[in-house]
């Protein structure tokens, strides 16, 4: 999986440690290798993660080696982001987005 800089990935081994037993509220990205939109969010995500690490916590999940979260969430397509807070999925956003975008989506769940 191509990683963002800064940004953790998660596994169906690590999910519920890292995201949903999260202090913080923690944005999901679910990608894939073979997705060109996941790939354009890789800087975006970076930002993000640098910015916001005070207020939110930026994680990346590859569907094709984590099929068990992916399907729990029913995840269909790449990039899918979901943001979790105290354990719940608040909000699903699909499709890549500029970073203004996805600041002014987060902002109630921030």
């Amino acid at each position: 999986m191509i990683r963002a800089a800064g940004v953790a990935e998660v596994t169906d081994a690590d999910f519920e440690a890292e995201v949903i037993g999260a202090e913080l509220p923690v944005l999901v990205e679910f990608t894939a290798d073979w997705c060109p939109p996941c790939r354009q969010m890789g800087p975006v995500l970076s930002a993000l993660a640098a910015e916001e690490r005070e207020r939110l916590k930026v994680v990346q999940l590859d569907v094709d080696t984590n099929p068990e979260t992916t399907q729990a969430y029913k995840v269909l397509s790449m990039p899918t982001f979901l943001v979790f807070k105290g354990g719940e999925p608040l909000k699903a956003m699909v499709g890549a987005r500029p970073k203004r975008r996805l600041l002014a989506e987060l902002d109630d769940v921030l």
